[in-house]
């Protein structure tokens, strides 16, 4: 049943390769594209938003929907197709209005499919170590999240087109569809891989998930946009703007490499992985928005490594958390609080960097480090996952 179990992990693994290098690759240019469109500064910041804000809120709706129908493939299905059918029909968008729909519904189409999508992978990852099996899908995600910025940068060097380049992302998503109906074809029923729990039918969610919850909502409400690093670079020079589609792919790179080594140690200690984790991704903010070019790659790495370790520590530790005839729920709930609070924090983010840089170091460090006593708290009320 392991080998099963990995098997599955991979082969999603490497469906959200192909997934995220479609979105990721679309995502590092779609500012550009829009104002090309003829779209203001505003109207991009509001399409972003409303995209993320819907891309976390709705995952409450789906996760809740994929739990009380027990539908997971087919929901997970649907939400791939939406996302993959959105991204390279940007190629032919006529206006600002109609590709800000597609970016939405991209969003939207992500919403739909996590929640189903992490239950299953649950199943699987509770055979071989909830942090190493979802450790090992982020980083396979992140290496696509790595290649798909890339390709992006190379095509517009050679076509100068992010027509061409929205066009050409049509391949991936195919190879996305195609590989997720494979898997929905080999693995019907992941969730025999593991041993159903008849013990527990309780219709509300543990004390310590909503705990957990608090702490990851701070980390999130502090966790300050790539985009608004990117941003800072540009406007004060630190970084070439040549060097910033670099400096993203450092990060995920960060991010992946981080998944696969602290999901393994999660595995072994448990939620205390995320103590000097927290720290470290909280020193994110003041080397990027006040160092130089080395300092500022140090500080890009390390926000990389932060959103890795919470991607896939957080569905990890959900699992260890809540009944498994609630895991449907549970995701959608702490996915979307977590955005929620990610967009607000975003926005108070962006407004403090207009008034004060220092203002907005200190909030976001302190968000982050104020998550710490509340993690400690979780430590000790949850075991310790067994692999």
């Amino acid at each position: 049943m392991k080998s099963k179990a990995l098997r599955f992990v991979l082969m999603i693994g490497i469906v959200s390769f192909f997934a995220d290098w479609v979105y990721e690759g679309a995502r590092s240019v779609t500012g550009p594209f829009l104002a090309l469109l003829g779209a203001s500064g505003v109207l991009v910041g509001f399409i972003a938003g409303l995209g993320e804000l819907l891309g976390y809120g709705l995952r409450l709706v789906s996760g809740r929907l994929s739990e009380r129908t027990r539908e997971f493939w087919p929901i997970t299905l649907f939400g791939y197709i939406v996302q993959m059918c959105a991204v390279p029909l940007l190629a032919w968008a006529p206006n600002w209005q109609i590709a800000g729909l597609l970016i939405v519904g991209e969003r939207v189409g992500k919403a739909i499919r996590n929640p189903p999508r992490d239950v299953m992978l649950s199943h699987a990852a509770k055979q071989i170590g909830l942090g190493y099996g979802f450790g090992l899908h982020e980083a396979l995600d992140q290496a696509g999240a790595l290649v798909g910025p890339l390709v992006i940068a190379f095509i517009l060097a050679r076509h100068g087109s992010y027509r061409s380049a929205f066009g050409l992302l049509l391949f991936p998503a195919a190879m996305t569809v195609l590989l997720i109906f494979s898997a929905r074809l080999l693995y019907p029923t992941p969730e025999k891989m593991e041993a159903k729990d008849s013990t527990i039918h309780a219709s509300g969610l543990p004390r310590v998930f909503w705990i957990y919850l608090v702490g990851a909502g701070l980390v999130a409400f502090g966790f300050a946009d790539f985009s608004l690093m990117a941003y800072h670079f540009e406007k004060t020079s630190v970084v070439p703007n040549l060097w910033v589609p670099i400096f993203y792919s450092i990060a995920m790179a960060a991010s992946g490499l981080g998944s696969l080594i602290f999901g393994r140690l999660f595995d072994r200690v448990g939620i205390w992985v995320l103590l000097p984790l927290t720290l470290a991704a909280a020193a994110s903010a003041p080397l990027a928005f006040r160092g130089g070019f080395a300092l500022a790659l140090v500080g890009v790495a390390l926000w990389g490594l932060g959103m890795g370790v919470h991607e896939s520590i957080i569905p990890a530790a959900v699992a260890t958390m809540v009944p498994q005839q609630r895991r449907g729920s549970a995701y959608g709930i702490f996915t979307s609080g977590f955005g929620v609070a990610w967009f607000v924090g975003s926005v108070i983010i962006g407004k403090l960097y207009d008034v004060s840089r220092t203002g907005l170091i200190v909030f976001s460090v302190a968000a982050q480090l104020v998550a710490i006593p509340i993690f400690l708290t979780v430590a000790r009320r949850n075991r310790i996952p067994e692999a």
